[in-house]
Order: C-alpha cells, then structure tokens, then sequence
C-alpha cells in the first residue's frame, strides 16, 4: 500500500532517516538501503515521497521510495 509523507531528518553519510507519514503521523525509519532501486539517491528534510512500509524486526520501514501522489 502506497503512503504519503514527509521527510522529518536524513544523514546522507549514512543514509538514515525519518519519515513521518501524512495520514497517521507515525514515523516511519529510512534505513540504510531504503532508496536503492528508487530514482533517489538522496531524500532532504521537508521533502514530500511516496513510498511503501516494510516490517523489520518490528520495526516499520520505508521501502520502493517513488515521486507522485498515488491515490491522494
């Protein structure tokens, strides 16, 4: 499922980060690799994405980072 969001904190050094998504609030983690496969090679704060969330290890990540507005 496609979520909105926006990009609260990102270290491109080590390509971590924060999203907090438009529909709940809730953060989700940019993780070392969340961009690979995307268009993106960085993400800055106050950037708005598109992107899909994966679980790991309960923990929700950003994953299939994309432009757009799918749905919204």
């Amino acid at each position: 499922m496609a979520v909105q969001g926006v990009v609260r904190t990102y270290d491109p050094t080590t390509g971590i980060g924060v999203v907090v998504r438009d529909d709940d609030g809730a953060e989700v983690y940019l993780r070392a690799g969340s961009l690979a496969g995307s268009i993106f090679r960085f993400v800055r704060q106050g950037q708005r994405i598109v992107f899909d969330i994966d679980d790991d290890a309960g923990m929700p990540v950003v994953s299939n980072v994309r432009v757009g507005q799918e749905g919204y």
